[in-house]
């Protein structure tokens, strides 16, 4: 309608019980994340600009509507895949982040285990991997076997 959905009329909005969603037409993507934490998880928020669809679903729009769509859906559907590896990524990168030790040890030490990879310990003023943490860095190597496989 041309019309930006600010904050303001937002909240207005959500005061009618027969509002439950609206659609983010706005260019700022990060208006989906306000939009999402200003009314909670049950409003549903759609993503608006075609050429930020990736972006909208990502930061928590449940799903869009847009023009070309329809042209090309194969390709739009293709990228919701997108999202779901961010998330396993991330699961691997939250493992690697428990561990006592360095990053870059973490990440020496799986590579020794999944590419078979001799690359030696990080240099100091690093600290050297921690013993202690083999069994994360064995479990986030396995999940990044388990996800390239269910990925690749």
């Amino acid at each position: 309608a041309g019309v930006a959905l600010t904050q303001g009329l937002f909240a207005e909005m959500r005061k009618n019980p027969n509002v439950i969603g609206v659609k983010n037409s706005s260019m700022p993507v990060q208006d989906i994340q306000m939009f999402k934490q200003a009314a909670g998880p049950d409003y549903i928020i759609f993503n608006g600009p075609d050429e930020q669809f990736m972006s909208g679903r990502v930061i928590g729009a449940e799903g869009a509507i847009g023009g070309t769509y329809g042209v090309m859906p194969e390709l739009y559907l293709k990228l919701e895949e997108a999202r779901e590896i961010q998330y396993a990524c991330d699961e691997i990168i939250y493992k690697m982040c428990s561990a006592h030790g360095n990053m870059y040890a973490v990440i020496k030490a799986m590579l020794k285990i999944n590419e078979g990879l001799e690359l030696g310990g990080v240099r100091e003023p690093l600290p050297a991997l921690v013993e202690e943490d083999m069994a994360i860095v064995e479990e986030a190597a396995k999940m990044v076997r388990d996800a390239k496989a269910k990925y690749l």
